[in-house]
């Protein structure tokens, strides 16, 4: 009598967790495209001012060693290892922010009432992160231009949110 049972349990299970992960592949991938978008924005600027990887090395540097560890740039010594931890960082997460879209955007492709609420979500806590920046890591901001780190989410957000609408075309959001 439980066979059934379980085998309807076991079917489920496997339609779940191949849902899960689809959204998974989607998110990250979503994640890698505005990560690579950013890092090819911060590459152009640094390559076009004349010091190429300037960026994540001053970010990586302000992360991992402290506001203490920024110089003018005159002064910056350039630390691959530096440049690929934080790089590191970045692109993974990125691969959660975009992880975290497609659950949210799954979720209101069930209910559309929530769509509205995703997307407002995404651009306050883009808002918040570039508000974040600019109130407690101040040496950041003289090393490197808030307007460059603002079109920089900006141009992520675009590409991934691309990316994730092309998946997610069908869907309804109601305000």
């Amino acid at each position: 009598m439980t066979a059934p049972l379980t085998e309807t349990t076991s079917a489920l299970s496997k339609v779940q967790a191949s849902k899960a992960l689809k959204l998974s592949r989607e998110g990250i991938m979503a994640g890698i495209c505005g990560a690579a978008t950013i890092i090819l924005w911060f590459l152009l600027l640094d390559v076009l001012a004349g010091h190429p990887l300037y960026t994540p090395n001053m970010l990586g540097t302000a992360l991992f060693k402290g506001g203490s560890g920024l110089m003018p740039l005159a002064h910056v010594e350039l630390s691959l290892g530096i440049v690929g931890a934080f790089t590191a960082l970045h692109w993974l997460v990125f691969a959660l922010i975009g992880a975290l879209a497609s659950l949210l955007l799954a979720l209101a492709e069930h209910n559309p009432n929530l769509g509205f609420g995703v997307l407002l979500f995404f651009i306050l806590s883009t808002e918040g992160l570039v508000g974040g920046v600019m109130m407690f890591a101040e040496p950041v901001l003289h090393a490197l231009a808030w307007q460059s780190v603002l079109v920089g989410n900006l141009f992520a957000a675009v590409t991934m949110g691309g990316y994730l609408w092309r998946r997610h075309a069908p869907m309804v959001i109601y305000p």
